[in-house]
């Protein structure tokens, strides 16, 4: 008993030692720093703003110490309250302390009175620039000489909003110079400026703030749905390219089954040959293989009557060559130089050859050439097969419609085949023109400054006619078109062929075309095409139309940067030419020649030209 009054007199002794210097209590989960002291872990955190040292000792620390509970002195600290807590009262106390030391803390952050320094503010007086108690509040409730004195809920920056210049509450916000400022400032410096109060001035921030959220709200959704539909293009991309290597692959596969149909006819071919070589061979074998047993035998018998001894005998015994001595062996003239075989391996080689020819060039540039070939004119020859014509006409639909008709990622199938085969062209033109027979029929033109709407500029001698968004300055006139973009040529034709190229910028926004001169040239129907005065094929955007009347013809775009055309006023016809080495016609328009017809133009984007080109 005497050795417990002993060690709690010692514990009682240490009560300084396990008091932390900052909050003055007991240690409540003690720590130790590198310079030896110990405090509560919250209370050090507390301490800990910008800079890391001992609040004991103001050792200074470059980086903040790594804190590690001291579990030693956690125990002492713990038997002391024990042995300290002993009575009711003592145990009271010391809830009572370590109840109190959070409150203290809270205590800390609040707002104090200026009067008493000691209990907890309840208001603010921005006239009096003081913070009061309840109790020292009473004269500002009470005395009407506090009653115009404006009370507000406790301010702890209050002496932030004190004017530097001139010691006043700074009530008022400069909206010219984005600052608060005080009643003198407004008087003096600010003398003139438009002003709010702080809370409105604040609103209004705040009324701008929200602004900003919603627009960055809004392109936030707007880039994220970009973002999904490039990733749902991604996706479609990589669909599309796994349909586009099996139909390329189901291509090559094709054509190596028919390698193969092929291979396998020539080697029939061959082995029917030798199978023929052999059997005529073993028939002459086996002849001359009787012949030689009949002569033997005839030998023999020769033998024999040379060997008789008796004359008499000899003489009257006859003998006759085998029939077989008439006929002289030789050697047949077996070979597989047959026609069948020599045009097979000569097919061979020569496809060889020539698809190693073809290879050598670009994609782009194959089916043109394979068309060159298939469709010229045997040069022992007056006209072309029907093989070659079929051929050819074949390969010239494949450039001109091409794998545009082809839904992207999918074999062509029979429907798709039949209907590129299928065009607008009238059946009494052919699959194309040689440009020298057009030529025959060339005409110079120039455009007619007249008729040209002032967004069109005309240079090179009135042969190249340019859009832009600036108006020319030229004079009105009943001539002139006056909405859309467009204009005509200086001659029109009412009877005879004539031909015509024009060179094209672009494929975008551009029409070319046939109009009557009474086409309307002011009003909305003035456009090519959307009257029946006019015919026109247009581009628009990757879309070739054909217009006339306003009634619309969806054609295939074979992208042509130059275009001729063809007017037939006898007949009644405009065909238009996609012009490369040859005139590839895509589409033709009939009408009858009522009065004179001019050509007409319509360019709509800035930038984009059309030339009307010399023709040689």
């Amino acid at each position: 008993m005497a050795e417990a009054e002993e060690t709690g007199f010692s514990l009682m002794s240490l009560e300084d030692e396990l008091t932390c210097s900052i909050c003055l209590s007991t240690f409540d989960c003690p720590v130790t720093i590198p310079c030896g002291h110990n405090f509560c872990q919250e209370c050090l955190l507390a301490t800990w703003k910008d800079s890391y040292s001992c609040p004991q000792c103001r050792t200074l620390f470059a980086t903040r110490p790594e804190l590690k509970k001291n579990t030693v002195l956690s125990t002492v600290v713990e038997t002391f309250r024990v042995r300290s807590g002993k009575s009711d009262g003592a145990a009271a106390a010391t809830a009572s302390a370590a109840a109190s030391k959070p409150e203290k803390k809270k205590k800390k952050d609040a707002i104090r009175c200026d009067t008493c320094m000691e209990a907890v503010a309840a208001q603010t007086c921005l006239t009096c620039m003081a913070s009061f108690c309840e109790e020292h509040l009473r004269p500002h409730r009470e005395n009407p000489t506090f009653r115009l004195h404006q009370l507000t809920n406790p301010v702890e920056d209050l002496m932030e909003r004190i004017c530097s210049d001139h010691y006043k509450l700074m009530e008022h916000f400069c909206s010219q110079h984005q600052r608060p400022i005080c009643t003198l400032c407004l008087q003096h410096a600010h003398r003139g400026c438009s002003f709010t109060s702080p809370e409105e001035q604040r609103s209004k921030k705040e009324a701008d703030l929200r602004e900003k959220l919603v627009f960055l709200d809004g392109k936030l959704s707007k880039n994220e749905t970009v973002i999904s539909q490039m990733r749902s293009m991604q996706n479609k991309l990589k669909e599309s390219a796994i349909h586009r290597k099996s139909a390329v692959a189901a291509g090559y596969q094709q054509m190596r089954d028919m390698l193969t149909r092929e291979e396998g006819e020539a080697m029939k071919a061959i082995d029917k040959e030798v199978e023929t070589g052999e059997v005529k061979i073993r028939g002459l074998v086996t002849k001359f293989s009787e012949n030689v047993n009949n002569i033997s035998k005839a030998k023999e018998d020769i033998h024999c009557l040379l060997a008789q001894s008796q004359t008499l005998a000899f003489l009257q015994t006859s003998f006759n060559l085998p029939q077989a001595v008439s006929f002289d062996p030789y050697t047949p003239r077996i070979s597989l130089d047959s026609k069948k075989v020599v045009q097979s391996e000569a097919f061979a080689l020569t496809l060889k050859n020539y698809l190693t020819e073809l290879l050598k060039h670009p994609v782009e540039a194959r089916i043109p050439k394979l068309i060159a070939e298939t469709t010229k004119t045997p040069s022992m020859t007056t006209e072309k097969s029907p093989g070659n014509k079929k051929l050819g006409k074949s390969m010239e639909n494949l450039l001109e419609f091409g794998v545009k008709d082809i839904p992207m990622g999918h074999p062509a199938t029979a429907d798709t085949k039949e209907k590129a085969e299928t065009s607008d062209i009238p059946s009494e033109i052919g699959p194309f023109e040689k440009r020298t027979e057009l030529l025959k029929y060339g005409t110079v033109l120039t455009f007619d400054q007249r008729t040209a709407h002032k967004r069109i500029q005309l240079s090179d001698n009135f042969t190249k006619a340019s859009v832009s968004d600036e108006h020319a300055s030229y004079p009105d006139c009943p001539e002139r078109f006056a909405v859309c973009s467009q204009v005509l040529t200086s001659k029109g034709f009412s009877a005879g062929r004539h031909y015509w190229e024009v060179r094209l910028s672009s494929n975008n926004f551009i029409g070319v075309g046939l109009t009557y001169s009474s086409i309307d040239r002011k009003g909305p129907t003035s456009r090519l095409g959307r009257n029946d005065k006019s015919w026109c094929v247009e581009w628009f955007n990757v879309k070739l139309s054909a217009w006339h009347n306003s009634s619309e013809t969806v054609l295939v775009n074979p992208n042509p940067k130059r275009v001729g055309v063809l007017l037939d006023c006898e007949e009644g016809r405009a065909t238009f030419y996609n012009v490369a080495d040859r005139a590839y016609p895509f589409h033709s328009f009939n009408f009858q020649c009522a009065e004179a017809v001019y050509p007409a133009f319509w360019i709509f984007s800035s930038g984009s030209f059309i030339t009307l080109c010399k023709l040689q």
